[in-house]
């Protein structure tokens, strides 16, 4: 994810704890917390099936109610919080990649890592494991942002892109690493150009990317964003804050980020990366994650 520039900013819709309609003039009917109380002439019995009616209404409104206060509550950045379930399923992969990288280091003495489209941040996910061998480990990032590295003696930075066909062209590293980035690059045709660097830059690679297939978008956080179309997913990020997104005024803004949120399935994964084995990361006997390993 570290390849999109993510609106992290908390946000708060103020809402009215209750809703009020008229059922018809001089009857009116409220909703608090979910219960119906009707206020009506009960001898007028004509207009019962006006008040279902409108109560259905008023259910669905204050059902979007609810939906946007969940929709508004403060975000925290998951991948610096350690209680999160997205820092733990990062702890999780990582010990997959430090068996990976144990065994190049106990074969070469060292090892040297390429990291596509990542930040120096996610590696503390195995701080103890880097700082134990900052002597034989050396990680470069590749990101298409501006950043600098607070460990220069571990991690070098390059402000490129992990599309690029002459991507350190010439060279070669120990391992290539990313983790949800491949969903970000754009067309399926940038996907390809990504996942034949990953294969061509090292003998070896690990690739984590979300699952198409998995009913919950984590970027947006909304169950079934990625199925809808993308006319559709664009008024939705332009109208209210999702995820890791404060809601987008611009339409071109908005169309740009839907187009680099483009979530991939199994069968795409194993063709574009033929050589590796594809394993799955579950939440809840669900594939949550698909992972590329060549080790």
């Amino acid at each position: 994810m570290a390849s999109s520039n993510f609106r992290r900013l908390p946000f708060r819709i103020d809402r009215k704890p209750e809703v009020s309609l008229s059922a018809e003039p001089g009857r009116v009917f409220t909703i608090f917390s979910g219960n119906l109380r009707t206020e009506m002439d009960r001898a007028n019995k004509t207009v019962n099936n006006r008040l279902i009616s409108n109560g259905a209404r008023a259910v669905a409104m204050s059902a979007s109610d609810i939906f946007e206060n969940i929709l508004a509550k403060p975000k925290i950045d998951p991948y610096t919080n350690r209680n999160s379930i997205e820092f733990k399923f990062r702890e999780r992969r990582f010990a997959t990649i430090r068996n990976i990288l144990k065994s190049i280091i106990d074969e070469k003495g060292s090892a040297s890592i390429l990291d596509l489209g990542g930040t120096e941040t996610y590696w503390n996910i195995g701080k103890e494991f880097i700082e134990a061998n900052r002597n034989r480990l050396h990680i470069t990032i590749v990101n298409t942002l501006e950043a600098s590295t607070e460990n220069g003696g571990i991690f070098t930075y390059h402000q490129m892109s992990a599309t690029d066909p002459d991507l350190f062209k010439g060279q070669e590293f120990d391992f290539v690493h990313s983790n949800s980035v491949i969903e970000h690059v754009g067309a399926y045709a940038d996907m390809q150009a990504f996942a034949d660097n990953t294969r061509r830059l090292a003998p070896r690679y690990y690739v984590q990317t979300p699952n198409y297939w998995f009913p919950y978008e984590p970027h947006f956080r909304f169950p079934g964003f990625q199925y809808l179309p993308e006319r559709v997913r664009c008024t939705l990020i332009m109208r209210y804050s999702l995820g890791f997104f404060r809601r987008i005024e611009d339409k071109a803004e908005a169309e740009d980020i839907i187009q680099h949120h483009r979530l991939l399935s199994s069968r795409q994964m194993a063709a574009l990366f033929p050589d590796a084995a594809i394993s799955h990361e579950k939440f809840a006997k669900l594939n949550k994650s698909i992972i590329a390993i060549k080790a």
